[in-house]
């Protein structure tokens, strides 16, 4: 599970010059009624604010790190815009609203039909078509960030299918600075301006607006409240001045069939927010999409050729959103720092009154570990290299540990330990090469602080419990072998010999530690998930997290023991290996019309509630795409076929081919769909790492991730 208080991002900042005078002023429409004078917006703070679904189906970035901005899109709409790095959200949403002015007034996300393509499959640009339910419009947005500067264009065109005339009006709903109630907001020579300390926003359009009003949410200063009303904007107040839940309403000039460009910039005050949205617009959305595009492009060509594995299969545009989504993942200021998601899981039931929370964008460095190693499969070494320094330079402790997870900046969230993130990064440097004097200075007290504090862990890799995880000795066996050659290179046999030692004496009491004989399962003869204190016949309570239940221990299986197969610690076909699959299958494996997948481990409460409502603290754990790719590696280990596994996480990718966190696991929908995503996360970096990885494997005929050093010396 991942799941905060943190100070707010500070920047400085360059007023980019005076607003074009083509966004200068607001004219009343044509034909409308007049609006109503009105000054300084009443209702402030408005009702509380919350964030989004973490079920994005659409990302995306510039290639350039001169464009600080990163959109999601979900559910028709734009979701969480981050500006001016990865773990800052500013944006609840952004959608249009449509009226006829007499009888409708209609949301498009809640109103229409929606579906999202990719125009470009080797471009990270997206398009939402939006079809009202009754036929009387459509709407058609595509996304670019201009590469220039940050600032996102949507490119919108607006038809009327029948009757007519209608009305539409953009509705944006900021929350900047990483939270919804310190905003403020005011119309500003033709363009909505807000802003939340060093943060702001300006959101103008290349046909100008017939009106804007900034208010506050649910209150009769809302624009969105106003127009359900009467389905007229009636009152304009030109200023939000007291911090709070703000919404900006701005009334858009269309005719039947319109085709104009929406912007929303960013920047570190309000005059350099207009000045990067007014720069962009005169640019054109045109110049901004072909740049996007080309950016896009020629990174595609500098990876290595597209896997036999995934051309031979028709999966060559999921591969590339895969490629072309873990780069997205990275900060640009704080270069090699991929985050977990760029999303906030069940964001709709997270309060976003205050500054801030989590979700997924922070980093994990074993979710990080496992980027880079895609990276690397991928082809692309000099992303691997960041990651590795950014471990190294930021989130590395002085005693040798790494944090749970941390801020970009390194500052840290979660205050447990988990050691496999402490040996993940000694196995990126070692399969990188980087094994120098400076790396070998720092990796070196890492491997130290295996030795003095494992096997045993505080949490293994779900984040959880404590105690002896055979995914987390795996990696903490795997951490000390590759430390061992390190250290040789280095010419210290003595701290060789001690690494060796002791992941030779972890590897031979591994099963004695967590491979039960008297489970309930099967023959009662399987890896357990974890065993608190060593013996695995005991049957001590194991209480769950997230409302899972207290059971006894030896009834809790996970796969975790299949990374002793991927990191070479033992060969596929080990007698405890064999054993473990007839019970964790059972146990743990549906068959989905997309394929199986697997639950984390059996009673699991990290998931939607059993009616569908988000996950609030506990729930109902849903199946894992990542899950199926491990169990691809493990069949690939074991001399078999891993084609079904591919097939089917990219069968559980959605429309925009992002591949989820979690799927639903069952005929009976609750308004989701069985082996397609949740509310949860989507992306996950970790989820489009190990589909990448898989398919490199595939056509490699081997898991090319696994250490050779301790697959020699241990697996073959």
């Amino acid at each position: 599970m991942r799941t905060g208080r943190r100070r707010r991002v500070g920047r400085g900042g360059r007023v980019v010059g005076l607003v074009a005078a083509a966004l200068a002023g607001i004219t009343a429409a044509a034909g409308a009624p007049p609006a109503v004078a009105a000054g300084e917006a009443p209702g402030a703070p408005g009702i509380s604010a919350a964030w989004t679904t973490g079920a994005k189906n659409g990302v995306g970035t510039s290639t350039t790190t001169d464009s600080k901005v990163w959109h999601t899109l979900g559910q028709g709409v734009l979701n969480e815009v981050y500006y001016p790095q990865l773990d800052v959200p500013n944006v609840q949403d952004m959608q249009y609203v449509v009226s006829d002015g007499e009888n409708f007034t209609e949301l498009e996300r809640d109103a229409t039909e929606q579906r999202i393509e990719l125009p470009d499959s080797r471009s990270l640009r997206y398009r939402q078509i939006n079809t009202d339910a009754d036929g009387r419009y459509r709407i058609t947005k595509t996304y670019v960030t201009d590469p220039q500067r940050s600032v996102l264009m949507v490119r919108t065109r607006f038809e009327v299918l029948r009757g007519g005339p209608l009305q539409l009006y953009a509705l944006y709903n900021p929350s900047l600075n990483g939270s919804g109630m310190g905003d403020t907001g005011a119309t500003s020579q033709g363009s909505l301006v807000a802003s939340d300390g060093e943060v702001s926003s300006a959101l103008a359009s290349s046909v100008g607006f017939d009106a804007a009003t900034s208010g506050y949410s649910g209150t009769s200063s809302d624009g969105y409240q106003d127009l359900s009303a009467d389905h007229r904007l009636d009152r304009e107040y030109t200023e939000a001045a007291d911090p709070g839940n703000l919404v900006q309403t701005a009334r858009i000039p269309v005719e039947k069939d319109t085709t104009f460009t929406l912007a929303l910039g960013f920047g570190p005050d309000r005059s350099a927010a207009k000045a990067a949205t007014t720069a962009a617009l005169d640019r054109t959305y045109e110049a901004a999409r072909a740049e996007y595009d080309s950016g896009w492009h020629d990174y595609l060509s500098s990876l290595r050729e597209t896997p036999e594995s995934v051309t031979s299969r028709g999966l060559t545009t999921q591969y590339n959103v895969a490629a072309m989504t873990l780069k997205s993942q990275e900060d640009k200021t704080r270069r090699g720092a991929f985050v977990a998601s760029t999303s906030i899981p069940w964001g709709g039931a997270k309060n976003a009154n205050e500054c801030c929370t989590p979700g997924y964008h922070l980093v994990w460095s074993r979710d990080l570990y496992h980027t880079a190693t895609a990276a690397l499969a991928l082809g692309d070494r000099a992303a691997a290299d960041r990651a590795l320094d950014y471990l190294l330079n930021v989130q590395w402790n002085e005693d040798g540990s790494f944090p749970q997870n941390t801020w970009l900046d390194g500052e840290p969230h979660w205050q447990s330990l988990q050691l496999d993130e402490v040996a993940y990064p000694i196995v990126l440097a070692h399969e990188l090469g980087r094994t120098g004097d400076a790396e070998w200075a720092k990796l070196k007290k890492s491997a130290d602080f295996i030795v003095e504090n494992g096997p045993s862990t505080p949490q293994e890799r779900w984040e959880e419990e404590g105690g002896y995880s055979p995914s987390t000795i795996a990696a903490e066996i795997a951490g000390l072998v590759t430390a061992a050659d390190m250290a040789r290179q280095h010419g210290d046999e003595q701290s060789a010999q001690r690494y060796l030692d002791t992941a030779d004496e972890w590897q031979r009491k591994v099963d004695d530690w967590t491979f039960t004989t008297s489970g309930p399962h099967g023959d009662g003869a399987y890896y357990q998930r974890i065993d608190d204190d060593g013996n695995p016949n005991n049957g001590n309570e194991l209480c769950l997290n997230n409302g899972g239940g207290c059971h006894d221990e030896r009834a809790i299986v996970d796969a975790g023991f299949l990374d002793l197969v991927r990191l070479g610690v033992k060969p596929a076909d080990a007698p405890a290996v064999r054993d473990s699959l007839a019970e964790t299958d059972a146990q743990l494996r549906v068959r989905t019309p997309n394929g199986p997948g697997w639950y984390r481990y059996n009673h699991d409460g990290y998931g939607e509630k059993a009616g569908g409502d988000p996950y609030a603290g506990e729930g109902v754990g849903r199946l894992w795409p990542l899950l199926t790719g491990e169990r691809g590696e493990y069949e690939l280990a074991a001399g078999g076929s891993a084609g079904k596994h591919l097939e089917t996480m990219a069968r559980m990718a959605n429309e925009g081919h992002l591949i989820p966190e979690q799927v639903w696991d069952r005929e009976s929908g609750n308004g989701f769909v069985f082996g397609e995503g949740t509310g949860s996360a989507t992306p996950l970096a970790w989820s489009m790492s190990q589909f990448i990885q898989l398919a490199r494997n595939m056509d490699a005929g081997e898991n090319v991730e696994t250490p050779d050093v301790v697959a020699e010396r241990y697996a073959r």
